[in-house]
């Protein structure tokens, strides 16, 4: 049985108190240190390490966001990365105290520590996840792992798994071109989702620049400097594709 008394640390890289593009309303978000994914494309590329950064406990989160909690009326807690998941039980002993004290919390995740050997885990965290926003990079495996350095079949497995659980799920999808906007892989990634029954939601997600500057501070070479930002149209284009006609919307 989990004892519940013990001192659960989470390996903090940064916190944002308020933030209005992670879930509803203002939130207080958390960036977790660490992930395994390797994005030639992160825009947080210092979140990469798992060396230790600011270490707090759920309890210290907490009161920091109680400071801030009468700006959070239609809002939550929203937990980021890195890959938050890879604090996995820290993120689940804050969820169980956030939902404890009535707080909506949300996971934002690219899902890339899921495994079938830790289904248990997971469950776990979703009884007190009330909103998942899932970041599906690239629908083509084999490009998927050019993108990213690993796999996708176990994050496409975790968005079946949080269907199953009836999780309200939102799709975060980064719009690269000539690296996932292929119509090919839009309507690859419109025919997985369809398959799904828990999206509330779908978010085109523009590829931007702003995170090089993490990397030349770092001495780390950027592999996309080649690519552009999408065009107002491509993101249109996109949209159409993966929204139109949607079970939880009609445009």
């Amino acid at each position: 049985m989990k004892d519940y008394n013990q001192v659960i640390l989470g390996n903090v890289h940064s916190i944002e108190t308020f933030g209005a593009f992670d879930g509803p309303g203002l939130r207080y978000v958390l960036f977790l240190q660490g992930c395994p994914l390797r994005c030639k494309f992160c825009h947080n590329r210092d979140t990469w390490g798992t060396q230790e950064n600011k270490l707090m406990t759920a309890d210290e989160i907490l009161l920091d966001y109680k400071r801030f909690k009468p700006f959070y009326k239609n809002g939550g807690i929203t937990v980021s990365g890195g890959e938050a998941t890879l604090q996995l039980e820290f993120l689940t002993d804050l969820f169980r105290k956030a939902k404890a004290l009535n707080i909506h919390t949300c996971l934002d995740t690219a899902a890339g520590t899921f495994r079938e050997s830790r289904i248990a885990e997971f469950d776990e965290l979703l009884k007190y996840t009330d909103l998942v926003l899932l970041d599906i990079k690239h629908i083509d495996n084999e490009r998927h792992e050019w993108l990213t350095g690993a796999t996708n079949k176990n994050i496409l497995e975790f968005a079946k798994f949080l269907s199953d659980k009836k999780v309200p799920t939102v799709l975060r999808h980064i719009l690269l071109p000539e690296i996932n906007s292929q119509d090919e892989y839009l309507y690859g990634l419109r025919h997985f989702i369809d398959g799904l029954t828990n999206m509330v939601g779908i978010d085109i997600l523009p590829y931007h620049k702003k995170g090089i500057m993490k990397w030349e501070q770092m001495g780390i070479p950027y592999e996309l400097t080649d690519t552009e930002e999408p065009t107002k149209e491509l993101i249109l284009h996109a949209e159409k594709i993966l929204k139109e006609n949607y079970a939880y919307m009609k445009i």
